[in-house]
Formats: structure tokens, sequence, C-alpha cells
């Protein structure tokens, strides 16, 4: 008998979990619609300009294409017109604070929104925040108004249920229902922390929230990748912990304020770990290190991260993000690798929007490099040079940078595989300076004898500095 009751138990705790799938969003829906919102937005445009129909002098249709184009112009000329576009939103608070994404409000001379429960207010923009497509808005309405909040996206599991709500394609207010496919999906921005889900979103569900089962919002919907315009189950909402850091700031501020350590730094990949004597590819190489505030804490290229503020650096962009959600001003402890040991440095964060000359990352490959040099000798593929005057002037380099100049490249080589060509400098190997072909050689000498199968270099392209390493085996 105990046997038969524990069987019965189990298959229907089996059946159970099987039906884990909610027999209704009726009733969440019903619950959160009130606070979600359709946004409509109008700006003005210059009048379109294109060619006239050319009609002959005394034709018959003369007088009338001359009206019609008349009804379009003033006395000033081309008359302006008004262009409309649709998006959705949410409130956040009882006194009008309303979340949508910032390519809905972008340059919009008019913003009104439209409740669910009925009405229309016209909203004013208090912040936005282009890196991470959000902005706030803010409406005065004469009684509170219902509102949602923000849950912890952190929680949301791939395969959880998730509800989208919104304005897609101009239809009105619409709910479509899907399960979180992704987590930490990155698309193009530096601060990129998306949700992919497989409810539908189309365009003007821009803005709108993605709700979880208790009716917290995990993320704003923001996205979709599609070959036609139209969903095909793969959209990208915002993670609600990135949009939360963001709106504090905006309604704090009217803006944001994100830490700036002031480095440039790339991936540890295996080679340039082994290179360096890492145990693990993990952490931010430091490839340059310009006036900032990591400078005045004396940090140097070269170094690698592998702690900021208490928390291990496992790649750059994770980094990056640390960064910047720092208080700006704050003391933080940065553990770096270097030189065989690890050296705890104390940097007070500056403000990334207040960085000047802030440079996009990336490297364009060199054209035609520069003429021949003198002491030129080929190591590792390359044909190298030291630099001097008149290559500093061909290169536009300031006048005290020494290194080694790449004069051409072997094309089957591991250094062109690895994105080197004519006209970059080398300007470090083994993180020692570099003068002549012989400091190259000598570099090659001392990382052969430390046992080492790969020789770190610092390169500069068009003045980006990244590092390389290159094997030795075969040299």
């Amino acid at each position: 008998m105990a046997l038969t009751l524990l069987a019965s138990a189990l298959i229907l705790a089996q059946a159970i979990a099987a039906n884990a799938r909610p027999e209704s969003f009726a009733d969440l829906a019903e619950k959160i619609s009130p606070a979600v919102v359709n946004i409509t937005t109008s700006t003005t445009v210059a009048q379109s300009t294109g060619p006239e129909p050319i009609v002959p002098d005394g034709s018959p249709f003369e007088d009338f294409f001359r009206q019609f184009r008349d009804r379009g112009e003033g006395e000033g000329g081309p008359r302006p017109r008004r262009s409309s576009a649709l998006g959705s939103g949410f409130v956040i608070s009882e006194d009008g604070y309303i979340v949508t994404n910032n390519h809905v409000i972008e340059s919009a001379d008019e913003i009104i929104i439209e409740f669910y429960e009925g009405g229309e207010l016209e909203a004013k923009v208090i912040g936005t925040d282009p890196k991470t497509d959000i902005a706030l808005l803010k409406v005065e309405a004469d009684a509170p108004l219902p509102f949602v909040s923000f849950g912890d996206s952190d929680t949301a599991r791939v395969g959880d249920w998730v509800m989208a709500m919104g304005n897609p394609l101009g239809q009105g207010f619409s709910v479509s229902a899907g399960i979180v496919s992704a987590r930490n999906r990155a698309l193009s921005g530096t601060y990129d922390d998306y949700i992919q889900t497989d409810a539908a979103i189309n365009r003007g569900n821009s803005g709108g929230p993605l709700f979880d089962m208790d009716g917290m919002v995990v993320g704003v919907n923001t996205a979709i990748l599609s070959p036609n315009g139209g969903s095909i189950g793969i959209g990208f909402s915002m993670a609600s912990n990135v949009v939360t850091r963001v709106i504090d700031q905006l309604q704090e501020f009217g803006e944001t304020r994100r830490g700036w350590l002031g480095v440039r730094i790339q991936d540890v990949t295996p080679d340039v770990a082994e290179a360096m004597g890492l145990e693990i590819a993990a952490g931010a190489l430091v490839t340059d290190v310009p006036p900032g505030p990591a400078a005045d804490a004396g940090m140097l290229a070269g170094d690698v991260i592998t702690s900021f503020d208490g928390v291990k650096v496992p790649d750059t962009r994770e980094l990056v993000r640390q960064v910047g959600y720092t208080e700006v001003g704050k003391m933080v402890r940065v553990v770096v690798f270097r030189e065989g040991g690890t050296k705890t440095l104390k940097v007070t964060l500056g403000r990334r929007e207040d960085a000047e000359g802030a440079e996009a990352s990336g490297l364009d490959e060199g054209e035609d490099g520069p003429g021949a040099a003198p002491e030129q000798q080929t190591l590792m593929g390359l044909t190298l040079s030291p630099l001097d005057d008149e290559l500093r002037a061909q290169l536009e380099l300031p006048a005290d940078t020494v290194g080694l100049v790449v004069q051409d490249i072997d094309t089957m080589s591991e250094a062109h595989e690895k994105g080197l060509r004519a006209g970059d400098v080398i300007t470090e190997a083994g993180q020692q300076a570099l003068n002549t072909v012989a400091d190259l050689e000598g570099r090659i000498a001392d990382a052969r004898e430390a046992g080492r199968k790969s020789l770190l270099l610092l390169v500069r392209s068009n003045g980006q500095p990244r590092f390389v390493a290159l094997s030795l085996e075969d040299e």
C-alpha cells in the first residue's frame, strides 16, 4: 500500500511539472495593463524638394501642376510637414514618470501618452541615454496613476515564462507571451545586457515592458532580429538591472554619470596569457594609459586588470560595465598583474561623459608601408627597421616615439594572420621598450630562456595600441 501511494504521488508530481505552463495569462494581463502606455510622437521635418514634373509651356496641364505645387508651398517656399511615429512605454510611479526607448522619442517636438483606460496627456523628456536606448518621460496627471515596478533581471532564467506588452505596428494595446530564450546578449552597445525572448515583439513594441509571471518588469523591449522587419521570435529587451541604474541617474540628474577609469584595454587571449606568465586567460590587458584617473594612480600599459572594486574581472566587456556602474568620484581598489606578481592601485574614478577625446575601438589595416629605412631585418615574418626622424614624419608620430616599423610582412606568417600590417609600429616586446632590432632579438632570446612559447608585442596601428602574442616555436 505504501509503495502504491508513493508511486501515485510521483506520477502526480510529474503531471504537475508537465503542466507548468499557466492555464491563462488573463489575470496577470488585467492586473498590469493599466500601467502600459502607447506613445505617439510628432516631429517637424522639411518638405520634400524632389524633382518637379516637366510640363511644356502652354500645356493644358501647366496650370494644374502649378496649383498642385502651390498647395505645399507658402510665400517663403516649401512648407514644413509633420511626421508621426508610434511606440510603447510604461508608468513606474504614481506621479507620472514613464520609461520608454530613446529612439522612440528622439528629436520629437511633441510626445503624447495614451493610457490603457482612456485619456491622453502630453509628456516632457526628463533625460535620455542613447548608450542603452533608454528615455525617462514625465506627465502631469490630476490623480495618481497605476504603475508597475522593476524586478531583478538577474533572477530570470532561460526557459522562464515572460510576457511582452505594447503597441505593435500601431494596432493598439497588445499582449504576447513566450520564454526567456537567452541571457546577457550584446548587440552593439558598450553597456548592452539584453534578455532574448521569443515573445512576439514587432515595430511599435519598442519601449514596452517585458514582465515576469509576478508582474515585475525584467526588461524593456528594444530590438528584434528579423530579415523582413517582422517578428520571427528573436526579440531583445534591455535587462531591468541595467535600466534601473540609468533611470535613477536620469531622475536625479537629468543625465547619466558613469564612472571612468581612463585606459585602453583588450581581452587576454590564451597566447597572450602564456606570453605573460598568467595561469588563466582572464582579465583586461591595458594597452595604453592616457592622462586620467588610471595614469594618476600609476597604472601602466601591459598591466592586466584582474579585480576591480573587489570584483573579479573576467574580460574587457565586464570591466567596462563594472566601471560604468560605479559612482563618479569613488576611490576603488584595482588589482593588476605586473611583471609576474600582483599590485593593488587606488584609483579615484572620473566621469565618462566628461572624458575628452574618446576614441572608437578597432584597427584599420594599413595600405602602403613606409619607404626603406636603415637596419632592416626580418624576424617572425616581419621586415623591421628602427624609427628615425624621416619615418616619424611619414607616419605622423610624435618626435619622442621609439620602436620598430613594420616595413613588410610575410602574408603567410602568424603576424599577418593576427592583423599586423606594413606601417605598424612595435614599441615594446616582453613589456620592455624597443629601440633597435637587436633589442627585439634579445627579447626573443630572453623569452626562450624563460621557457616561453610566445612573445608579447605592443603594436600601434594608426595610433591605436594593442598587444599581440607571436609564437616563438618557428622562429
